[in-house]
């Protein structure tokens, strides 16, 4: 049953709704004009193995494949499976451990830093071409906006 606070069964407008639409759609949009850029720097990689590149890049030592399922909050299966891939492709590499042979880390290669450096790019393009038609001020205040709606409200809240 619906509430009658959710605007549906009143046949009021649905703001949240609203907003929570046109987020969707400017999350896609953002998506395929990322997809275009890497296309046309001809990139081919899948968002779930950007994702564990860009999670990668922020460890100071390699990790171990439990270390990344944990932090992409993922199985560890799905983590081989991203590595079996990165690593066929040549942008990571399995290393052992130095102080333990049991254990494999996952290694940065150059051409997954280069891929990172790349993917940094379409995102950046990507990001432009969106927000061709706001002024500074308007990517200011949007940008203010969006780091509440990612952060949440700040301590003195």
């Amino acid at each position: 049953m619906l509430s009658s606070s959710s605007g549906l069964s009143s046949g009021l407008p649905d703001p949240d709704g609203l907003l929570a639409e046109q987020l969707l759609r400017l999350s896609r949009r953002l998506h395929r004009s990322q997809k275009r850029q890497l296309e046309s720097a001809d990139i081919a990689i899948t968002p779930a193995q950007s994702r564990l590149l860009r999670t990668l890049a922020h460890y100071d030592e390699p990790p171990r494949m439990a270390d990344l399922a944990a932090r992409l909050e993922v199985v560890p299966r799905a983590v081989t499976s991203l590595v079996d891939g990165l690593e066929a492709s040549g942008r990571v590499r399995r290393a052992p451990d130095p102080t333990n042979r049991r254990v494999i880390r996952i290694e940065l290669t150059d051409t997954g830093r280069a891929t990172l450096r790349a993917l940094r790019d379409a995102r950046r393009a990507a990001a432009e071409d969106i927000l061709a038609p706001l002024t500074a001020d308007q990517r200011e205040v949007l940008g203010g906006l969006l780091s509440t709606l990612v952060d949440g409200p700040g301590p003195d809240c």
